[in-house]
This record gives C-alpha cells, structure tokens and sequence, in this order.
C-alpha cells in the first residue's frame, strides 16, 4: 500500500480570533480530528504545518499569543511540525523533502483556509506532481471583500474555491468517504 500522509496545516489558535470569526464550516476542527484519530490508529504519517508570521499585527505572529497550534490536533508520539512564513507549505520548508522521504505520491491536506493557504499549497502540490485529496468538511472559509467593496459570504467562498480546486487541483471529498475507502 503506498504511504498516504495526513497534512494539517495552519490550525492554530490564530484561527480562532474575531477576524476569522465568520467560517462557513465551524465543525473542521471535528473532520480533522476524525482523520487525525484514523491516521494515528493505523500508524500511518502525520504531518503538521504551523505558521509563523513576520507581520506583528497578524493573529498568527510569530512570537505572538495565539500563534501554538490547536490544543484539538496538537502533534503526538513525534509527529513533525515543519514551519512556514508564506502562505504556500512548500515555499521554504520541508514539506517537499518530508512527502518525498516518505515515498508519497499523493496526500490528504486539512486545514485553514481554503482559498488562502490551502489554495496555493494545493496549487503548488500539483505543480510538483501530486496528488491531493481534500476532505471539504476539513478545511473552512472566512468572508472576502473585493477591491471594488464587494462582499463575497463565506460560504459563497468555500463553494467556489472547492469548484475551482476540484476541476483540476485536488481529489475533492469528505471525511466519512474518505475513511471508508480506506478500510
């Protein structure tokens, strides 16, 4: 059976601050600890990504206090934290290497938010060559507001940036499928 990692990426406290206050999909946190849980019972990979910011007025500051990962998926029994400063994991960090070390062609990518970190990592993935699968009910979307002041909801957000990913990027899913196509 090849190797099939489980990537979280950026769930930290920093996710949980008013600014990102309106996700679509508040119950991600829950998709990921079923994942997390399966993964770990069958002692397959698990990879963490933590952001470290430059920016000190971002909630995910390097040296500020929201910036620990998520109590609800902390790592366990060793599993890696490799850091990030972009909002691609694979821009100077060890992602690349690790899947690689691994012998993994393909991975399971949860996390926050889909059309930012999510986006350009699934984007760059593929570019590399693998292949993505992404659980929807294990990522979420907060509102965007356009140059011109347009106001783009939530969940409008998560919708399409799913529609977008799925057509070409990422094998789009859910977190029971998934789970059971692997039992």
């Amino acid at each position: 059976m090849q190797v099939l990692p489980l990537v979280v990426l950026d769930v930290q406290d920093a996710i949980d601050q008013p600014v990102w206050a309106d996700k679509n999909n508040p119950d991600y946190v829950k998709a990921i600890q079923k994942l997390l849980a399966h993964w770990r019972r069958n002692k397959w990979p698990v990879l963490h990504v933590k952001h470290d910011e430059a920016t000190p007025t971002s909630t995910y500051h390097t040296h500020g206090p929201w910036n620990r990962i998520k109590a609800d998926v902390a790592p366990a029994g060793g599993e890696p934290v490799l850091i990030k400063h972009q909002n691609c994991a694979f821009v100077d960090t060890e992602l690349d290497r690790q899947l690689k070390a691994l012998g993994a062609k393909s991975f399971v990518l949860t996390g926050v938010v889909i059309h930012n970190s999510m986006d350009a990592t699934i984007r760059t993935g593929k570019a590399l060559g693998y292949h993505i699968i992404l659980p929807k009910d294990a990522t979420t979307a907060v509102s965007v507001t356009a140059p011109d002041g347009r106001l783009f909801d939530a969940q409008t957000v998560y919708d399409l940036t799913l529609a977008i990913l799925g057509q070409e990027y990422a094998e789009v899913t859910d977190t029971q499928s998934l789970i059971a196509g692997m039992e």
